[in-house]
């Protein structure tokens, strides 16, 4: 199964192809290498050949027939199993002199030069190949053969052949090892990312792709999809939680509006009128849980950064606490807000308005009476930071990143009027625009902090904004 899985991968077709590459590079290679060399010899026989042809010319005409005959004879002696071959004859190709027996019956190329087979040659007068030589015409019809044995040279080409036939062998099952190895070893990793999806889809959202440590492209791709698959368990634990949530916290208006329409049945007109008034506010607040949930969703979406502009987070500061005012004043709390003269940032200036607004929103709701409620907007070293603070009973560390999951309410809040979906908003629209969001003491209270680095350039007016200031 799994060599039939390595054969049918693309790895192995790639590494196949290359393996055709591979190979069909060293057939160049090779075959110039032996072109090279063999050329190199021949050419090297040929200039011998043309050596010993000078000379023989050169005594032919100092010394005529008699002095040509005489060193044929004489380099014979000297050489008698030599690869030297010579045959002097007559017009009728009959042997003057020369070590063959007989004029050779082979063809003859351009300039002279012929190919053909020696016969009864050697020591022991029983070895038969091949002789290179050159043929001429000489005054008075005599015909003069100087050639080589090219045994030697012969061996030597098969000797190359064969080193060639075997390397071009080597090469190609090398290359053939190796892209089995690497094709078995992608196909193995590829398998271990299918079978993690496998199990994910049959319901373990756990699983993760098995990293190897190596830091390779297969690596960060594992890294990169265990992320995403976290993310996707997140989001799935997430939902659920929300339908949970849902079937809980909407069971009691749910149930408190049939009370309601039920007591809208009865004969008593203004009690009926005054049960239908009740089952409004309760279908409105019902209606704005859902669009709260909607709009949460939209905004994680990340379809609202088209709506991206230009957006001023001083002045944003100051529309939010105008708007909030009065709230405050009912409850003989002090809205304060302090902000740099002009501190631009990328974003959606409708969902920053909600964010500051919830945030604000909550600290008036919890803070006592005569409290104090603190909205800042602050921007150094390229960076913006909002900050929302009051002094109200605060959150306990261990619940405040529970606080921005979809209707998770703190137990000493549950007696006041909402949904739990305000700091969901919050944690969403910071998403969106890339924004950190902490929460800290304030010593008494709470103090949320929004972090922005997508500024769009701001500068400072009459105020000149402290690096070490706490916000």
């Amino acid at each position: 199964m799994i060599a039939s899985n390595v054969l049918r991968s693309s790895a192995f077709r790639l590494a196949l192809l290359y393996t055709v590459l591979s190979v069909g590079s060293v057939v160049v290679l090779l075959g110039y290498i032996y072109w090279a060399t063999a050329g190199y010899m021949d050419r090297q026989t040929d200039e011998t050949i043309e050596a010993e042809i000078s000379g023989l010319a050169e005594q032919y005409r100092r010394r005529g027939l008699a002095g040509l005959s005489a060193i044929i004879a004489e380099r014979m002696a000297r050489d008698p199993d030599g690869a030297a071959v010579y045959l002097l004859a007559h017009d009728d190709f009959t042997p003057i002199v020369g070590n063959l027996s007989r004029w050779p019956d082979a063809p003859t190329a351009g300039e002279g030069w012929t190919r053909f087979r020696l016969r009864d040659w050697g020591r022991d007068k029983s070895e038969e190949h091949e002789a290179r030589a050159r043929t001429f015409l000489l005054r008075g019809g005599l015909h003069l053969l100087v050639g080589r044995d090219v045994r030697e040279l012969e061996a030597t080409r098969r000797l190359i052949l064969n080193a060639l036939a075997w390397g071009l062998a080597i090469t190609v099952a090398l290359a053939l090892s190796v892209g089995l190895l690497v094709s078995a070893g992608v196909t193995r990793r590829i398998d271990a990312i299918n079978q993690t999806g496998r199990e994910i889809m049959e319901g373990d959202l756990s699983r993760r792709v098995p990293r190897d440590g190596t830091g390779d492209d297969f690596d960060q791709l594992a890294a990169h999809l265990n992320r995403m698959l976290d993310r996707i368990e997140g989001l799935m634990k997430a939902v659920r939680q929300v339908a949970d949530n849902i079937a809980h916290d909407l069971r009691t208006p749910l149930t408190r509006l049939r009370t309601r329409l039920e007591l809208a049945r009865g004969d008593d007109p203004q009690l009926s009128q005054q049960a239908v008034s009740d089952a409004i506010d309760d279908t409105d607040e019902l209606l704005a849980t859902f669009n709260a949930l909607l709009r949460i969703a939209r905004i994680e979406s990340g379809s609202r950064r088209s709506a991206f502009a230009e957006v001023d987070l001083a002045r944003l500061a100051q529309d939010v606490v105008e708007l909030y005012e009065p709230l405050a004043a009912e409850k003989g709390q002090t809205l304060v807000v302090e902000s740099t003269a002009a501190l631009s940032i990328r974003g959606d200036r409708d969902l920053l308005f909600q964010a500051l607004a919830n945030l604000v929103d909550n600290a008036i709701k919890y803070s006592p009476q005569g409290g104090r409620v603190e909205l800042s907007a602050l921007g150094w070293d390229g960076r913006a930071k909002v900050a929302v603070s009051d002094t109200g009973p605060g959150i306990q560390a261990e619940l405040r990143e529970k606080v921005f999951q979809r209707f998770f309410r703190v137990d000493s809040s549950r007696s006041t009027p909402g949904s739990g979906l305000g700091l969901s908003l919050v944690r969403a629209v910071a998403d969106l625009h890339g924004a950190s969001i902490e929460l800290t003491d304030n010593d008494p209270g709470l103090k949320v902090v929004l972090g922005f680095s997508n500024m769009a350039g701001w500068r400072c007016q009459g105020f000149e904004a402290d690096a070490n200031k706490s916000i």
